[in-house]
């Protein structure tokens, strides 16, 4: 069996859940190669060195260009801000290596089209984009349910990302609230999975939006200390200006003519990580809540009146998507098996198996958001997602 060797760029948050799911999706699935986890790299020498001790990896390094160059790297699994990921992963399909990048995409249209055209001219080459909540068990059913029809022709789609790290005006700026290194807010870094799952469920592309961003804290105190996604900060440091969005909603025209609503906050105070869609179609419909992830409702209109409402499905039948590997029946999941199921199928892509998303796929995501920023600048006016590939 040949061996894949990984390189990880990242000793983040995201870094730390790729690592895990590299060291686990091996232990628990059986993938078509071997998987070496050779190397981790990062900024700062002595933290890069510790993380890739406690995380698993061979080797430790500063020069993700270094890393890229070497023959015995097949894998670049790209965990670092959203304005390195076009350098990054540029140099890394040119230098043949499968790809494996953080969402969203990048930072810009342009960056994005730069990558997805890279990727299209190498096919031997996987790349794939992180958008992990696809490998929910829960929705991957929900996904198949509506493949196969049972909620009919989709009407209506409403999505929900909310979160609170940031409702409190004192806590600490980050590097996600740097346009500069994130491309935008909440927008990019929560809506973008709500924008792929609602695309990936229905399996039509959003080609238009009405949309509003706001921004309710202009101005943060420097970080001293790192917690979560946040952190620790004296609110007598001095602060930094906000260039990214707190929040913001959007109403979507899908290319099927179905309707979407969607809203996405980091200052939604009481919601820790509320990743929520609902689908209705004209025989059925779907809901799901990634706060309860191992389940998923389900709506059969074509059931007799007295019997009609939601069903609650618990997604951990070994028939259900990637459950087989995993525990016994009622024995729920948790926010790192979509990374682990994200491994596997990565992994298996680069053996032939067809997966997503691809870039093409992201890039279309990226468009969304470009259009979204758009009708917020100009009042809400619709804006056409431009570069439809359909």
């Amino acid at each position: 069996m040949k061996t894949l060797r990984i390189a990880l760029i990242g000793t983040g948050f995201m870094g730390r859940a790729h690592s895990h799911a590299w060291q686990t999706a091996p232990r628990f699935f059986d993938l078509p190669y071997r998987v070496e986890m050779a190397v981790m790299v990062g900024r700062d020498p002595r933290r890069t060195a510790a993380e890739a001790a406690r995380l698993g990896w061979a080797e430790a390094s500063t020069d993700w260009r270094e890393v890229v160059q070497r023959d015995d790297i097949d894998v670049i699994d790209i965990c670092t801000p959203g304005d390195t990921h076009a350098e990054i992963t540029l140099a890394a399909l040119a230098a043949g290596k499968h790809v494996l990048c953080e969402k969203p995409l990048a930072n810009t249209v342009e960056d994005a089209e730069r990558m997805a055209a890279a990727a299209a001219a190498v096919p031997g080459q996987v790349a794939l984009c992180g958008f992990s909540y696809r490998r929910t068990p829960a929705l991957a059913l929900a996904r198949r349910l509506i493949q196969e029809g049972r909620i009919g022709q989709v009407r209506h789609v409403r999505a929900q990302y909310l979160q609170d790290w940031l409702s409190d005006a004192d806590a600490p700026f980050t590097w996600r609230l740097d346009r500069e290194l994130a491309g935008s807010g909440a927008l990019g870094d929560i809506g973008a999975h709500s924008i792929d799952t609602a695309q990936w469920l229905t399996g039509s592309q959003i080609v238009g939006v009405s949309a509003v961003l706001r921004t309710f804290v202009e101005e943060r105190p420097e970080r001293e200390g790192v917690v979560g996604l946040g952190g620790t900060a004296d609110p007598d440091a001095p602060r930094r200006r906000v260039t990214v969005d707190d929040a913001g909603a959007f109403t979507a025209r899908f290319a099927d003519d179905a309707m979407g609503v969607f809203e996405f906050s980091r200052v939604a105070t009481g919601r820790r990580n509320a990743n929520r869609i609902e689908i209705n179609g004209d025989r059925g419909a779907v809901a799901f809540d990634f706060e309860r992830m191992n389940e998923l409702e389900f709506y059969d209109a074509s059931e007799e009146g007295h019997r009609q409402g939601f069903q609650r499905v618990q997604a951990t039948e070994a028939e259900h998507p990637y459950m087989e590997a995993w525990w016994p029946v009622g024995h729920g999941l948790g926010y790192e098996h979509t990374f682990i199921h994200e491994i596997v199928d990565f992994v298996g892509a680069i053996a032939g198996a067809p997966t997503g998303p691809d870039f093409s796929d992201a890039l279309h995501v990226q468009r969304v958001l470009a259009a979204v920023e758009e009708s917020a600048r100009a009042d809400s006016r619709f804006a056409a997602v431009k570069g439809m590939t359909s």
